[in-house]
C-alpha cells in the first residue's frame, strides 16, 4: 500500500514538468537599455518585429535607460531565466567593468550570450568650415593644437567617448574631451563651432554629411560605405587602430536553459537571413554579421575579449562613472 501510494504521489511530483509548455508560449520582452529614438531603440525594434514572426509570439520593446545602459542590462539580468526576458545591448556591455567600479552585475557571468548580430562604423565629423582638409590634417591640428583642441562627447562612456579616447591612445597626445548630455547637444556644437569635432554614428549624421554640413574625415569600418564612397576607411589613412565597430548583441539572464537558448539563437539567425532586414539596417548604416559568426560561444568570446581590449585605455584615461 505505502509503495503505491509513493508512487502515486510521485507522478503527481512529475505532472508539471510533462505538462509543460513549449518555448515559447506567451510574450517576450525585449529591453532595450537606452531612450527610444536612436539606433539601438531602431534595431531593437526591427528585431522584434523579426523574432514575433519566426516565434509566434509578440515581442515586446521596454526601453529602460539610465547609468550608460547599466540600469536596463540589470533589470534583464535579474529577471527570471525562462527565456521571456531578453536584453538588446551593444560595445557598451564590454565597458562598463572599468567604467563603473560599483558595477552591481557581471557582464560575463549575469548573461547566457545568444549572438552578436550587427555592426555599424563611427565616423570622424566636423563643420563644414573647419580649418582641416583631410584626415591628416586632422591628425596634425591636433598634435599642434593639444592645447585647444576640442572633441566632442556624447556622455561619459557613450560610443563617441569611447571612439575619442581611442583617437588619443593612437594619437599618443591629450585632448580635450568635452561630456555632453546626449549625442543631440554634441551635435549642436560641433555644427556651431563650440567644439571641434566628433567621432559619432553616421546613422544620425548621414543627412548632414552628403548636404555638405559636415564634414567627413574617415571611416572606422574595414570597408568604405557604399553610401558614402569617398570617405576614406582608418585603415586607408594608416591608423588602423581606429577600426572601432560598435556591435549588438542578443543576451537571456544567466541560468536560461540550453534548449531556450538555442531557440533563440535559431530565431536570430533567422531574422539576419531575412533581406527585408537587412534593407531596414541599411537605414542606419548598420550591417549585418555573417551567419557563421552569429553563435553564443563566439558571442562570449567577443565580449571578453572586448573587456580586456576597453579596460586599459579607460584606466589610462582615469575616467569613472558614477
Amino acid at each position: 500500500m505505502r509503495r503505491i501510494a509513493a508512487l502515486f504521489f510521485a507522478a503527481l511530483l512529475a505532472l508539471p514538468a510533462a505538462a509543460q509548455e513549449p518555448y515559447p508560449s506567451h510574450a517576450i520582452t525585449l529591453i532595450s537599455p537606452y531612450p527610444p529614438g536612436g539606433a539601438t531603440d531602431f534595431l531593437a525594434r526591427t528585431l522584434a518585429e523579426g523574432l514575433k514572426n519566426r516565434l509566434g509570439q509578440t515581442v515586446i520593446v521596454q526601453n529602460v535607460g539610465g547609468a550608460g545602459g547599466t540600469v536596463g542590462a540589470l533589470q534583464a539580468a535579474k529577471a527570471k531565466p525562462d527565456g521571456y526576458t531578453l536584453l538588446l545591448h551593444h560595445i557598451g556591455m564590454s565597458t562598463i567593468p572599468a567604467l563603473y567600479k560599483k558595477l552591481a552585475f557581471d557582464p560575463l557571468a549575469a548573461f547566457e550570450f545568444i549572438g552578436v548580430f550587427a555592426e555599424a562604423p563611427m565616423m570622424f565629423l566636423a563643420r563644414r568650415d573647419f580649418a582641416p582638409k583631410d584626415f591628416a590634417e586632422l591628425v596634425a591640428y591636433a598634435k599642434a593644437n593639444r592645447e585647444k583642441a576640442t572633441v566632442a562627447s556624447a556622455g561619459m562612456g557613450s560610443v563617441t567617448h569611447l571612439c575619442a579616447m581611442l583617437f588619443q591612445e593612437a594619437l599618443g597626445v591629450p585632448l580635450t574631451i568635452v561630456q555632453y548630455k546626449g549625442g543631440g547637444p554634441a551635435m549642436i556644437d560641433v555644427r556651431s563651432g563650440q567644439v571641434d569635432f566628433i567621432c559619432d554614428l553616421p546613422t544620425t549624421t548621414s543627412g548632414a554629411i552628403r548636404s555638405g554640413e559636415l564634414k567627413a574625415y574617415v571611416l572606422t569600418a574595414p570597408q568604405r560605405m557604399a553610401t558614402m564612397p569617398d570617405v576614406p576607411t582608418a585603415a586607408e589613412v594608416g591608423m588602423p587602430s581606429l577600426a572601432i565597430g560598435v556591435w549588438f548583441g542578443l543576451y537571456a539572464p544567466s541560468g536560461t536553459p540550453q534548449p531556450v537558448v538555442e531557440v533563440l539563437n535559431k530565431a536570430l539567425r533567422q531574422v539576419m537571413a531575412d533581406k527585408a532586414v537587412a534593407v531596414q539596417l541599411d537605414k542606419i548604416e548598420t550591417v549585418l554579421l555573417p551567419l557563421d559568426e552569429v553563435t553564443p560561444a563566439a558571442h562570449r568570446r567577443k565580449l571578453a575579449s572586448q573587456i580586456e581590449l576597453w579596460r586599459p585605455i579607460i584606466e589610462k584615461a582615469g575616467i569613472q562613472a558614477e
